[in-house]
């Protein structure tokens, strides 16, 4: 049973349905910091983030008849957090922020491997996949695995709070935005397989970088699919729409982040979504990826 009813569920997880997917494998965390290392040095790839954007790629996201940015504007870049000001967003724009500096120029991943990457766009999920010869999990995939076997619980683990006892995740403790008290020692991501895994044995489900899926996002996707008896192996959608944004296309993202809190998003749960830009690096953003089980010789 895909999606949730349940109290904590938001609209576009709504309402639960019958699915049926194929059999697949997948990764058991993150892919990691080295693991892209080698995947860039390989095919000299270059990712979204270190790519001055295009203007015309910037105007067939904003609503018609806004006015054009300066072209001085569009420097390489991504999105990165920060503990904000009284009046200020946490979400700030920094030039030179990419993989190898996740939070802009003066920071780098040294001694830091075994994190997962961040500041990849969607595009960057797929290029990398491809290479590994792998590919992105759908939607149901990705959430089919994140249950474990558990039916109809509200986390990876069960129904217990992940805001009492030993930490289960890397989520944000304490209230969002102002202060994270840091009971499980994290600040931000953590190396991979820093906790216990689901009983599929996979690594930071739950917490820790939401990660690119296959789908495009819809708001209403779930409303299409359960006009159906069951859904067979759902590819996702064929377009994008969301309400919020109409004007962007927007790809889904799954499992919550280190900067998932109580009484904010709340998203370190298997059924809960997100969505991106697919052109979006962002600080808490990272992938795994699947191959079908009959492709395996």
């Amino acid at each position: 049973m895909m999606g949730s009813d349940k109290a904590m569920a938001r609209p576009d997880e709504k309402p639960t349905h019958r699915v049926k997917i194929n059999s697949f494998w997948m990764d058991k965390t993150e892919v990691t910091n080295a693991e892209f290392k080698r995947f860039v040095d390989t095919i000299h790839y270059v990712t979204t983030a270190e790519t001055p954007p295009r203007m015309e790629d910037i105007m067939v996201q904003l609503p018609p008849g806004t006015e054009q940015p300066p072209a001085e504007s569009l420097k390489p870049g991504a999105l990165v957090f920060t503990i904000p000001k009284p009046g200020e967003y946490w979400w700030q724009w920094v030039n030179g922020a990419d993989w190898r500096h996740p939070e802009g120029p003066q920071s780098n991943i040294d001694g830091k491997d075994n994190y997962p990457v961040v500041q990849v766009s969607w595009f960057d999920a797929v290029a990398y996949a491809k290479w590994a010869g792998k590919r992105l999990p759908t939607e149901a995939e990705w959430e089919f695995a994140a249950r474990g076997g558990l039916k109809e619980k509200i986390y990876a683990w069960g129904n217990e709070d992940p805001t009492k006892g030993k930490p289960r995740a890397n989520i944000w403790q304490g209230e969002f935005p102002k202060k994270n008290t840091e009971i499980d020692g994290h600040f931000s991501s953590s190396p991979v397989a820093s906790y216990a895994p689901n009983r599929y044995g996979l690594y930071d489900i739950t917490g820790n970088v939401w990660e690119w899926v296959q789908d495009y996002y819809r708001a209403d996707a779930y409303q299409l699919d359960a006009s159906h008896k069951v859904t067979s192996n759902p590819q996702g959608p064929k377009d994008s729409y969301d309400p919020e944004e109409p004007y962007i296309t927007k790809r889904s993202q799954r499992g919550g982040s280190f900067l998932c809190a109580e009484n904010y998003c709340a998203s370190y749960r298997p059924s809960a979504r997100m969505k991106a830009s697919p052109d979006t690096g962002l600080i808490h953003t990272g992938f795994r990826c699947v191959i079908s089980a009959d492709s395996v010789k």
